[in-house]
């Protein structure tokens, strides 16, 4: 894997980007990373899908939802 890493000087006011290959530590913390986020997405979805089954079970929207608890 690739990675850029961008270099400002702040007395020139030049950035330079450098690409280099990424170390094994900083490929392992990108796909710690991205399996926290698909783990992440799944309980989303698991989530919205249990609320909309209680939404169905009582026979109400959401809207319908907010305004009891509000």
């Amino acid at each position: 894997m690739k990675t850029i890493e961008r270099i400002f000087n702040a007395s020139t006011g030049e950035t330079t980007d450098i690409e280099r290959d990424m170390t094994a530590e900083e490929i392992a913390e990108v796909e710690r990373a991205q399996a926290q986020a698909a783990e992440r997405a799944i309980k989303a979805a698991e989530a919205a899908t249990q609320k909309q089954a209680l939404l169905n079970k009582l026979g109400i929207t959401e809207e319908e939802a907010k305004l009891l608890l509000s």
